[in-house]
């Protein structure tokens, strides 16, 4: 039975490159995949398109390119990736200029658009999740970019092109699109789709399939961390999987690893909402067939709702923050007596507030007052933040803990402020027909 081989580069924006590098390189691979894109990084990156027209990709896109593509050229090796995140136009053209500089040519690259549904989302009024409308927000709106399916990567590949690069199409589909093309899978074969989304969902994350976020040490022990290999995906036509990665790179695929991922971000493992297919991973068998090999098998599928999941990007406002360090004997009290100066002097110089946190960084800053320890620590760190109508009261906040050095209980030191604006995220949900997508080809 055919097999083609998916390598994950990237399970975020700023992830590391060297197991890209190393993927290129050793893999073996048909396609490599850089999922890069996260709930604001889309608006934070039209933010960056508002200020500069040809800004708005992944600032890590051009380093990336140039660390893999020359790789990937000699080995054969397709690339599929986010990484065009607001501008996809100007992320393929900035890789076209990456690879004409390294002497590439007859490279052939496809920029997916059709994600930003923002004018349908006025045009319409639509509701949010959190109860707002698009109208209500006003100008405060930044973006409003929708889930698109495997449909157009797929398309892009089958235009001849080497490296596809889209906006904000769902994570699993990166790698349903290369197996769609490649083996000719119908878009309402469900049950395949169902299994290619579960293919796309165990690689989705790079290294957090082979070992990262799964380590903790001396219950879940995994070796070589710090040269953490990235995993491939040896996927069959008739969507069984073997997960592994490069022999001899850091981190491990077990059973375990596996299993973690496939539940990783999921409400329901029987109903996993995509745009191409209602994926099933409540059937779903785990073998390990050797050392570092997980066989993934038994995925199912559902008929797609026909609607996407869009997310609006948002000014929500300020934050301001600032942070100081206590150690030593008495470390404990002189950081809560820091934080109650703090909260008199917000009071008194009448610093506007809608929300407010006054943690120590340690003891109670995830788990608050019900925390239990065991003795006083030795060192904390006191924070106080607040959300704020303006930057100039966000700016207060972590001014008046800077005024702690010469005004606060003795020894702090490193403290530390910033105020800046806070992009919110929300979303709805519109019908597919309302996301046109689009290829634009273009090559070295």
């Amino acid at each position: 039975m055919r097999t083609i081989k998916i390598g994950a580069g990237a399970g975020y924006s700023g992830d590391r490159i060297e197991p890209a590098v190393e993927l290129a390189e050793k893999g073996e691979l048909d396609y490599l995949v850089f999922e890069c894109l996260a709930e604001r990084t889309i608006a934070l990156a039209q933010q960056e398109r508002i200020r500069d027209p040809a800004a708005g990709h992944d600032p890590l896109l051009i380093r990336r390119m140039q660390a893999v593509l020359p790789l990937c050229a000699r080995n054969g090796v397709k690339i599929v990736t986010n990484m065009g995140a607001a501008n996809p136009i100007a992320a393929a053209e900035a890789t076209r200029a990456v690879a004409r500089s390294l002497g590439l040519v007859g490279i052939k690259l496809a920029a997916v658009t059709g994600d930003d549904v923002l004018d349908y989302l006025r045009d319409h009024d639509t509701s949010l999740d959190n109860g707002a409308t698009i109208r209500g927000l006003g100008n405060r709106i930044i973006s409003a970019n929708a889930y698109v399916g495997a449909t157009p990567i797929a398309q892009a590949l089958a235009s001849g092109a080497d490296i596809v690069i889209t906006g904000r199409a769902a994570d699993p589909a990166l790698f349903l699109g290369p197996l769609v093309h490649e083996f000719g899978w119908s878009m309402d074969d469900w049950t395949l789709l169902g299994r290619g989304t579960l293919i796309g969902h165990l690689l989705e994350c790079a290294g957090q399939v082979t070992g990262g976020y799964f380590a903790d040490p001396g219950v879940k022990d995994v070796p070589d961390l710090a040269r953490l290999g990235f995993p491939i995906g040896e996927a069959r036509e008739d969507g069984e999987v073997v997960i592994t990665k490069v022999p001899g790179s850091g981190g491990e695929v077990t059973a375990r690893t596996v299993k973690e991922q496939i539940l990783y971000e999921i409400h329901d493992p029987a109903q996993y909402f995509q745009p191409d297919v209602v994926a099933d991973f409540s059937s779903v068998r785990i073998e390990e067939v050797g050392h570092d090999r997980v066989r993934v098998s038994g995925g199912k599928g559902a008929p797609k709702t026909g609607l996407l999941k869009t997310s609006v990007g948002y000014v929500d406002g300020y934050i301001g923050e600032g942070q100081i360090s206590y150690a030593g004997p008495n470390a404990l009290a002189r950081g809560r007596l820091a934080l109650e100066i703090v909260r008199e002097r917000l009071a008194l110089t009448a610093v506007r507030t809608s929300e407010t946190r006054f943690d120590l960084i340690g003891v109670d800053a995830l788990h608050g007052s019900a925390a239990t320890r065991a003795g006083d620590p030795y060192e904390v760190r006191a924070r106080v933040a607040g959300r704020t109508d303006s930057l100039a009261d966000a700016k207060r906040i972590g001014e008046e803990v800077e005024t702690l050095y010469t005004n606060g209980p003795a020894g702090g030191g490193g403290a530390w402020k910033s105020a800046r604006e806070i992009v919110a995220v929300a979303s709805a949900l519109i019908p597919e027909s309302a996301a046109r997508s689009s290829i634009s080809v273009m090559e070295t």
